[in-house]
């Protein structure tokens, strides 16, 4: 039986696409540092599908996605879907942290060392 494919889905392509070309400041201020190896020589790629989502930044050698959350996080409903889009992507191994945009231009080390904590030595 073939595998099912979870990553880069066709029919998302459109929106991965138009998600790159449309990055929120944070997202934009964060990718300035992860883009070409820059980080720790770790290959992120923004934008990328895995399942039915779209996650903000991913790294296919430490299986780690990074999530910016804005202002839509902040209520109710976004916070229950991102609870259960985290559980479901954990729930197929990958590790997911998740950021507040203003942690991005607050307090970028930090950020970098969450990073880097997650990473498999």
């Amino acid at each position: 039986m073939p595998k099912k494919r979870i990553h880069t889905k066709p029919e998302l392509k459109t929106l991965r696409k138009q998600l790159r070309q449309n990055l929120t400041p944070a997202e934009a201020f964060l990718w300035k540092h992860l883009k070409a190896r820059q980080f720790e020589g770790k290959r992120f790629t923004k934008q990328h599908s895995i399942k039915n989502y779209i996650v903000d930044f991913y790294c296919a050698s430490e299986r780690l996605i990074i999530e910016l959350d804005g202002e839509v996080h902040n209520n109710a409903i976004a916070k229950q879907y991102d609870i259960k889009r985290t559980e479901e992507l954990e729930a197929l191994g990958f590790k997911v942290i998740r950021f507040e945009n203003r942690m991005v231009f607050e307090n970028l080390a930090s950020v970098f060392n969450e990073i880097k904590n997650q990473f498999r030595s």
